[in-house]
């Protein structure tokens, strides 16, 4: 099985965590192709605030000028991404980290003017990764992207794992992050959402800011092919393993509705 993980930053900000989590990803990867797909807000909220720059957002994305695409390649596709390869390969795997930038692995476009150097993902060329997990690598991705002009984008993370996995083909994606799933008005966690109620979550304003910004980049990834997606808490033990054992952890997500 070909399955893509994708990491919210917060959960590589505790150096315990991060540990466990590449534990995680070393078990699955003995047993499935894995590729990570990993973001770096909550470290590059900080690293801006440390320089005095604010951080701007327009519905969970953040607005990029020069100085923040500064940052961003030193800070997610920099130590980021370095720390979490160093905790894989302590965790026994020969992890190799890249961005979206390394070798057009993705190239995006402009999103638009007022968010500035904030990119959406138009491609990602599946071959570089294919080549590096049939060597026996593990691709570890920044949501950094580029295009052909030699621009630098921020991507949100959740819109580059989707690319990462139509691009490579993965059979799973699975969205890691600091909450237990998708909650609905009464703050209750959702096992199962269709197309249409994530349509409703986001039109009622249930669904805002960056959990908007996940339930649209998993609906593109249902409409795209994918037969399901799942939203799950990284802080749960063995949830890479559980989800994929069909555990009922977190959301699973799917145009229509399938039997429980």
């Amino acid at each position: 099985m070909k399955v893509l993980i994708k990491l919210g930053g917060a959960l590589l900000d505790d150096a315990a965590r991060q540990s466990e989590i590449a534990r995680q990803l070393a078990s699955l990867a003995a047993r499935h192709e894995v590729v990570v797909v990993h973001g770096g807000g909550k470290q590059m909220t900080r690293f801006l605030d440390q320089r005095g720059i604010q951080s701007r957002f327009v519905s969970g994305l953040r607005v990029s000028d020069e100085a923040v695409i500064d940052a961003v390649t030193m800070v997610v596709s920099g130590a980021v991404n370095k720390r979490l390869v160093s905790a894989l390969t302590a965790a026994g795997v020969a992890a190799v980290g890249l961005s979206g930038v390394d070798g057009s692995l993705t190239l995006a476009d402009p999103l638009h003017p007022d968010l500035g150097f904030v990119g959406r993902p138009v491609r990602t060329d599946g071959r570089l990764l294919k080549l590096l997990l049939a060597a026996g690598y593990l691709p570890v991705i920044a949501c950094v992207a580029g295009d052909s002009s030699g621009n630098i984008y921020n991507v949100n993370a959740d819109q580059m794992a989707v690319s990462c996995a139509l691009g490579w083909g993965a059979d799973r994606l699975l969205f890691l992050t600091d909450v237990v799933g998708v909650k609905d008005a009464a703050g209750v966690t959702l096992p199962r959402l269709t197309g249409s109620g994530i349509e409703e979550l986001i039109r009622s304003g249930i669904a805002h800011g960056g959990m908007q910004a996940k339930l649209e980049s998993a609906r593109l990834a249902l409409q795209q092919g994918l037969a399901e997606v799942v939203i799950a808490s990284g802080q749960e033990d063995n949830v890479c393993a559980r989800v994929l054992d069909g555990e009922n952890l977190g959301t699973r997500l799917a145009l229509e509705a399938v039997a429980p």
